[in-house]
């Protein structure tokens, strides 16, 4: 009885690893468009709204969901008076702290790092532009994204009930 409920939870464990790998697939495509849709906004907000960066990032913080949210939220926090860091020290500083949570990776983080150092440093219109190559930087990386979602999402529930299963065949 205690092999068929260990043989079970190995099974389980097994499978649930796949699933959460899967839901990596997932979500990190989502979370790519997201990010586009937010740069386009401080886009917005930078070229019609001549809203500071600070305010502007705290504006599409609370139009973001996790963990896009804390991200630019903790930007605009960092840029504040009390801290005294330039805008490319907290978007940095932020992109340290939180992209852990995040499904993205490492190409969509560089897009990122390179943008902050543009970022409250640069005239309106420099601006403008160097948000405009990062969304296009980002929607190729979407495409990627998307496209190792169609390759990986199923085989990944696959390879996790498999592995749990080969593991309790190894085992008992």
């Amino acid at each position: 009885m205690l092999k068929l409920f260990g043989a079970v939870l190995i099974l389980l464990s097994g499978t649930l690893a796949g699933f959460h790998q899967a839901r990596q697939f997932a979500s990190r495509p989502k979370q790519i468009r997201e990010l586009i849709l937010a740069l386009q906004r401080l886009s917005t907000e930078i070229t019609y709204g001549f809203t500071p960066l600070p305010e502007a990032l705290r504006k599409i913080a609370d139009q973001m969901r996790e963990p896009l949210h804390t991200f630019f939220l903790n930007a605009a926090r960092e840029m504040g008076p009390a801290t005294g860091l330039t805008a490319q020290e907290s978007l940095q500083r932020s992109l340290h702290e939180n992209w852990k949570r995040t499904s993205m990776k490492a190409p969509e983080r560089e897009v990122l790092h390179q943008l902050s150092f543009t970022l409250g440093t640069s005239d309106r219109q420099d601006q403008i532009k160097h948000i405009q190559l990062a969304v296009e930087q980002l929607k190729h990386e979407e495409a990627t994204a998307r496209d190792d979602q169609a390759k990986y999402e199923k085989i990944s529930k696959s390879l996790g009930l498999l592995i749990g299963a080969l593991i309790v065949i190894l085992i008992f």
